[in-house]
Order: C-alpha cells, then structure tokens, then sequence
C-alpha cells in the first residue's frame, strides 16, 4: 500500500470521525423539551397506573404543606405511598424526575412569615431538601401565590416578600446542594408563577433565575372581570381587550432578564365556564353573570361537550384557543384542546423555550392533550384512547 492511499485514507477516516462527533455534539447540546406534569397527591393515593412515564419528563407533586415555617407532609400516610409509586415509574423512565411542589392556591397562606428571616428561610430550606432526601425524589418546586400581593383572601403578604422571594431560593439551593454533597445526585430547583405582569413587579426575577432550573408559567386561569375571556390562550384576543396570554406572560418574563431556555408555558387540561347574558350570540366578549361547574377536564369536554348537547365549538383565529357555547343556556365554556395545544408547543421549540408544563394530569385521563403534546414535539407515544 503505497503512502499516498495511506495518507488519503487516514485523512478521509479523520474527516468522518470529526464529523461523527460534530454531530453527537450538536445532539447532546441540544436538550428535547420538558414535559412537566402536576400530579395531584391532595385526592389521595395516586393511581399511578393511569400516568405514561414515557410521555413526559419531570412530575411535580402537589402539594406539600407550610406549616410552622416547615415544608409538611400534611397527608404523610398516602403522600409517602405516592412517592413509592411515583418512584416505580422510572422503571420505565429513567430520566423521569419527580419533584415535590410546595404551596398552591390553598397552601400558600404563610410562605411570607416562614421566609421572613435569615432563620425561617434556612428551616424551611432544609426541611424542603429533608423531604426530598428522605423519599429519594429530585427537587423542589415553589408555587407560592402570590409574593408581596397575596392570592387567596386572607394569605399574609408585606412589601419585604419582594427580596425574600429572592432570598429563599437562595436557601433552597443551598440546602439542596448540601444534600447533593452527601447523595452525589443533582437536584432541581424550579418555580410556578403568576403569567402577567404583576407577579413581575412584585418579584425579583432576574435574581431568582440563577438559582432555578425552570420557570413554569401559571399561563391558565386567566379570570374575567365581567367580560367571557379565554383562560388559557397563547395570544391576545381580537374580542376583548386584555394583556392576559402566555405571549404577554413570556416577553414580560423576558424584560424581567429570566432567559428564554428555562421558560416554560403552561398548558391547562381542565377548563373554566360562566353564565354570560341573556342576549349573549356567542359568549366570548359578552357580559359574565356568573362561574359554573359545567366543562370539566379535557376528557370530558372532547368526549361528551364539543358539538353535543347544545354545545358549539368556536375557534378564536387571532388567540389561538378554542372556546364552547350553549346559546340556549348562555354557558360559554374555555380551555385548550389539541389544536391549541400543540401551537403553544411550537412557540417554545421557535423561540428556544424549556418546554411546556400542565395542570393537571388526572383531568384528561385518555390523555388526548398529552399525546398532541408529545407529536408537536416528535415523539412517538402509544393513546390510551
């Protein structure tokens, strides 16, 4: 063999090895998107059995308890027995990471006594990171509604939230990697938060960011102020005026200086409806008399609400969502279904977002939502339908 052929079959297998690694490179850089799941553990057992680990990558549990300025099992019989089944599910999932969420709607009433001090953040830290210690779980998740302007009546909330907000996922981190010191296994540090502006100015985002892996944009509930809105729409709508969509939710997030990969938007599986007025032709836009049970989670309004029993489907072209209307009993009934869905996935891989999280797993038990979500993101899942 002479040297030439040598030379040039040397240069040629060194060509396509640089290559080679180029393009393992490129894939290990680029991380798939998160699916996020709240599971709630507040019913009960969970039946694991209804969750498709393969579908999604991170559960956040919901909810542990503040109680004393400690993070609380406050049903430690069924919620010990949860993280035992929530667990089994990484046999079939190994990169499934399961994080406790603290607070809530309910539970969020005294996040700003327990962090009021240097003390209190430090106790309510470590009692966090006990937890996950404890029960071999992945992380913390802090959904505290809401910092400095409360939530539910009668939460406490002070000016000084603002800081201590920042403050406390300083001492989450420390804790939680004072527990990787002895584990050797990374924890996740991440967020709820309010989707509008206000959660904004009463916080300290580009602070908190550092010490977070995601931020998961509450862009769901949106509540009307008389007016039938969407409660989970992607974009404004032409129909009424308001700032409220997961669009305005990121860009405000982004001013804030919270970077656009550990966004993450949220996705709604239940849905919100309200009686509108007597001369009401669609709903959307109309006067709101009052809220009503009716709707449902997503299973329910696909299977047995759109187009069935007086019930239309409309579609809001310049929102994005979908929303139901019942013309002889004026309910006008708003959520997100595939097509929706799946829009608010493409936004996150178009503009470099962390993924999409949703509330909450149980509300569309033949995951008709979770399968769009994992098709708009290339993965190829098996329906429960």
């Amino acid at each position: 063999m002479n040297r030439f052929f040598i030379k040039t079959f040397t240069l040629l297998v060194l060509a396509f090895t640089l290559s080679s690694c180029e393009e393992e490179k490129n894939t290990i850089n680029t991380p798939s998107p998160a699916v996020i799941a709240y599971v709630g553990g507040y019913r009960g057992e969970v039946d694991a059995s209804r969750i498709s680990p393969e579908k999604i990558t991170h559960i956040n549990y919901a909810f542990v308890n503040l109680i004393d300025g400690r993070a609380t099992l406050t049903n430690e019989k069924t919620d010990t027995i949860n993280f035992r089944t929530l667990n089994a599910l990484k046999k079939d999932n190994p990169d499934l990471k399961i994080l406790i969420s603290i607070g809530g709607w309910t539970w969020s009433g005294l996040f700003s006594d327990a962090v009021l001090t240097e003390e209190g953040r430090k106790l309510f830290a470590s009692t966090s990171a006990d937890i996950v210690g404890k029960y071999d779980l992945d992380g913390v998740d802090i959904d505290w509604e809401y910092p400095g302007f409360g939530g539910l009546e009668g939460n406490i909330f002070r000016p000084e939230d603002k800081q201590n907000f920042t403050l406390m996922f300083k001492s989450l981190r420390e804790s939680l990697d004072s527990l990787s010191g002895v584990t050797g296994k990374k924890y996740l540090l991440t967020t709820a938060v309010g989707g509008f502006e206000k959660f904004v100015e009463h916080t300290e985002m580009d602070k908190c960011e550092p010490y977070l892996d995601f931020v998961n944009l509450m862009t769901y509930d949106y509540y009307p102020e008389g007016v039938a809105r969407h409660h989970t729409n992607m974009y404004p709508s032409q129909h009424y005026e308001c700032n409220y969509s997961g669009l305005y939710a990121v860009e405000s997030f982004l001013r804030a200086g919270v970077p656009a990969e550990k966004l993450v938007i949220g996705i709604s599986f239940g849905s919100r409806a309200f009686k509108v007025k007597d001369d009401a032709l669609k709903g959307l836009g109309d006067s709101v008399i009052a809220q009503t049970r009716a709707g449902g989670g997503f299973t329910r309004i696909k299977d047995s609400l759109e187009n069935r029993k007086g019930y239309v489907k409309y579609w809001d072209s310049t929102a994005r969502a979908p929303y139901l209307f019942h013309e002889e009993n004026k309910v006008f009934v708003t959520y997100d279904d595939e097509q929706s869905v799946t829009e608010k996935c493409i936004y996150t891989l178009e503009n470099g977002l962390g993924g999409v999280m949703f509330w909450e797993y149980m509300s569309d038990p033949k995951e008709y939502l979770l399968d769009a979500i994992n098709k708009a993101y290339g993965r190829n899942t098996t329906s429960k339908e």
